[in-house]
């Protein structure tokens, strides 16, 4: 094992014993601990890896597992892949065969709660598509919306209805709504990036993040074709979404990057405000763009299309300047999630430099890696989700629970 990666290996010590035990959940909040992005159910996945890649005892995961399901879990029409039944039944597909059947009897009643949600709320979107109505990103990101729930069920049901129905809303969401007499992006959204009402937003925006924009449809929908699970209509879906990036690409000495959204005097003018790309992170930077299109270009059988995409990541995670506004070492915007993400894109790579770039990359991530007890515990922007991605860097091996999948990276 090189320094390195001992190093990684001890991080993951001291971060799974800060981790070991689940606190009680919050009494304000008794439904925080259904969170995959803070909660305990993201934290399981930790504990979950772990002791299905080094063989450890199961105790942590269980007891973890046990406190995200400790409260009702809910499976209102506002949950989603990140908070509620989708997140535990997300965990729950994490676990490893010789423990499942410890939770069998759970998942299965979480299954068929989670497919009537995605029936509803898929009912709901295309009928909201046939109104007119611009949506919100709760209707189809990846958080929170249909994107995430196929995530889901691409899991544990790829070949069910359930994901047939949320594919063809994404084709449906790919098409130009029409509004007041001009066709906007059919994923347009009537808020402003921060989900509320700005001056600098009127009439919504166009989102091209991972997380909430339409970056995370393109990774599903490239990630279900890969798995030979499409729809009518699938492909055409894809190359809409792939010509609306490829005009909204900006390029300058670094090579190619993407705005993270842009207004409507932006969409008429046909500039985006930023004048420079910001942090090449996964959530709403060139590594999920570049990694969507790496995927897109396997799926549609395009090497043109594969290797742009390769070169776009291999140059933005090269260049220091966007390097240098990287701040934190988690999932969303940090270290962590863009070492995981490249780390999977030089797997599937036809660009052979991507392979040094991921080690360069965990080296990143080590050295911002040390654990800190403060710091939050949850998995997109804490100590678990860093944590997470240092298992893969210390072993060199892809998850063995394919808990990335969260990300539709995987």
């Amino acid at each position: 094992m090189t320094t390195l990666a001992t190093t990684a290996a001890a991080f993951l010590k001291q971060y799974t014993a800060h981790l070991a035990e689940p606190p009680p959940p919050p009494p304000e909040e008794p439904w925080a601990v259904q969170s995959l992005a803070d909660g305990a159910a993201g934290i399981s996945l930790l504990h979950i890896e772990t002791a299905s890649r080094y063989g450890g005892s199961w105790l942590s995961a269980h007891r973890w597992i046990t406190s995200a399901a400790s409260r009702p879990i809910s499976a209102a029409d506002q949950t989603g892949l990140f908070l509620g039944a989708p997140a535990v039944g997300f965990l729950l597909s994490a676990v490893p065969p010789a423990y499942q059947h410890l939770y069998a009897s759970a998942h299965t009643i979480l299954h068929q709660h989670i497919t009537d949600l995605a029936n509803r709320r898929a009912d709901a979107a295309l009928a909201r598509i046939g109104r007119g109505d611009l949506p919100s990103f709760a209707e189809y990101d990846l958080f929170y919306g249909l994107t995430g729930i196929g995530a889901y069920l691409l899991r544990t049901e790829p070949e069910g209805p359930a994901l047939q129905r949320i594919l063809q809303y994404l084709v449906a969401l790919t098409r130009p709504l029409a509004l007041t007499g001009r066709g906007l992006p059919g994923w347009w959204v009537r808020h402003d990036p921060g989900r509320g009402e700005s001056p600098h937003f009127p009439g919504g925006h166009g989102n091209f993040g991972a997380a909430h924009g339409i970056t995370g449809p393109l990774l599903l929908l490239a990630q279900a074709m890969r798995h030979g699970i499409t729809v009518h209509g699938h492909q055409d879906a894809m190359f809409t979404i792939c010509e609306h990036l490829d005009a909204w690409c900006q390029h300058d000495e670094s090579g190619p990057w993407w705005p993270e959204h842009i207004s409507r005097r932006d969409l008429d003018r046909g500039h985006p405000h930023h004048d420079a790309p910001t942090r090449p992170s996964w959530c709403y930077g060139t590594t999920g763009i570049a990694r969507a299109g790496q995927l897109a270009g396997i799926a549609l059988r395009s090497p043109t299309l594969q290797k742009f995409y390769e070169d776009a990541l291999h140059r933005a995670l090269s260049d220091p300047a966007q390097l240098a506004l990287v701040t934190d070492n988690g999932l969303c915007h940090g270290w962590a999630g863009i070492y995981q993400t490249a780390h999977r894109a030089a797997a599937d790579a036809l660009d052979p430099r991507l392979h040094n770039l991921a080690k360069r990359l965990g080296d990143a991530l080590i050295a911002s890696g040390q654990p800190c007890p403060s710091s939050a515990p949850g998995l997109i922007n804490g100590a678990a989700g860093t944590a997470l991605a240092l298992t893969t860097f210390a072993s060199q091996q892809a998850p063995t629970t394919g808990w990335d999948a969260c990300l539709l990276i995987n």
